[in-house]
């Protein structure tokens, strides 16, 4: 019998507390020797998954070069970017309120395992993203096939490692974090905590498309919630699968009952499934935010601008590879805010469980976005008209 991942998560989960309940010491430690070296593992190939995902991404776009690919990937980050520091906004002014701090004091009472694997990374995220960048567009202005080809099997590389290897292991790491946490008397503080972050993820979430399709009704002067209205299908897809790259059909019909051209349509929704990220920045700011406040920690503006710039690169082309945002960015929190291994497991498990949600922003703010390009490109192409037929 097949088991998705998201009931595993959750089962995981399940039985970490139960675990964390009544497991003598011994379970613990030992538990805990695959959590530390498991992550360990993790950072070590975040650097192998910017590379593999993010350069054949940029060169990709190399192949379709243009003006409506340039204002599609242009507002496709300004939207990415607004999500993100609106949903930092919205933690600032939320969580302090609601949360109070515990995570620190309780995290302190750990099992410590009896031994890990130490496996430091050959480079560090900001490296590994100038890699990226520098091959992507040097593939592009070099035109050698051989690079390209080789980028795209790194790519498949990278996702054959994330499918086969990472997503089957990741429900034992959850059940390790929780056991710890349980045991330590951690999940006891933070659970009610998840929950109003979980919640709060999800009215910014909603709160980012009304904002998406309040620009694409001004500029294309039309309702913009019976243009979001329209999209609802696709949302409720969105959250099913919990794949981008699976909702396409769907995304790409509901666009074109927007009345968006199909050649508009045809080009802006599969770019836009890669490189449109609002829904998974939002979560991710709001997860980081969240769990932040809870260990008593400040929000600093300054940190999290390098999380959300960071953020909206590494998760470029993750997309597609189911758990691939969240695995991505773990070396980010740590670098960017500092975080320990087992606060960002709880956020990858949290995330894990309702990655449909991301993605059902991410794909529905894709319909916002192709209305907006199609009024431009209509306005392009009637101002090209007319400076080929001037009237005297």
């Amino acid at each position: 019998m097949k088991i998705g991942l998201l009931p595993r998560l959750f089962i995981a989960i399940a039985l970490g507390v139960g675990l964390g309940m009544c497991a003598p010491d011994w379970a613990m430690r030992t538990m805990n020797c695959f959590r530390d070296s498991f992550g360990q593992f993790i950072k070590f190939f975040v650097p192998f998954i910017i590379i593999g995902l993010v350069t054949p991404a940029i060169s990709d776009t190399g192949r379709t070069a243009g003006r409506t690919l340039l204002i599609t990937m242009g507002i496709a980050y300004a939207s990415t970017l607004f999500a993100g520091y609106f949903a930092y906004g919205v933690s600032c002014g939320v969580f302090p309120s609601i949360m109070s701090g515990g995570i620190r004091e309780a995290a302190t009472h750990t099992f410590p395992a009896y031994f890990s694997l130490k496996i430091p990374p050959f480079m560090d995220v900001t490296t590994a993203l100038a890699v990226a960048f520098i091959m992507g567009f040097g593939i592009i202005a070099s035109k050698t096939e051989m690079l390209d080809r080789a980028a795209h099997e790194m790519r498949d590389i990278v996702s054959r490692a994330l499918e086969k290897a990472f997503v089957p292991l990741l429900p034992f790491y959850v059940l390790a974090t929780m056991a710890d946490l349980t045991g330590s008397g951690c999940l006891a503080q933070v659970g009610g905590g998840c929950l109003k972050i979980m919640g709060v993820a999800l009215v910014t979430t909603t709160a980012v498309l009304i904002v998406q399709f309040t620009v694409a009704g001004i500029v294309a002067k039309r309702n913009p919630f019976t243009a979001l209205w329209t999209m609802l299908p696709a949302y409720l897809t969105g959250w099913g699968c919990c794949s981008s790259a699976a909702t396409i059909p769907y995304t790409l019909a509901q666009t074109r009952k927007n009345g968006v051209s199909a050649e508009t349509a045809d080009l802006v929704i599969p770019l836009c499934s890669n490189v449109h990220l609002a829904g998974s920045m939002a979560n991710m700011v709001v997860y980081a935010a969240g769990f932040a406040v809870l260990a008593g920690e400040p929000l600093p503006f300054g940190a999290f601008t390098e999380y959300i710039l960071m953020v909206s690169v590494t998760a470029v082309a993750s997309p597609g590879v189911p758990g691939g945002v969240v695995l991505a960015c773990a070396a980010v929190a740590e670098a960017a805010l500092g975080f320990p291994p087992e606060r960002y497991a709880i956020i990858t498990a949290i995330y894990m469980a309702l990655d449909g949600m991301g993605t059902a922003c991410n794909l529905t703010g894709d319909g916002a976005i192709a209305i907006i390009v199609d009024k431009f490109r209509k306005s392009g192409d009637n101002m090209e008209r007319q400076s080929a037929h001037p009237h005297f």
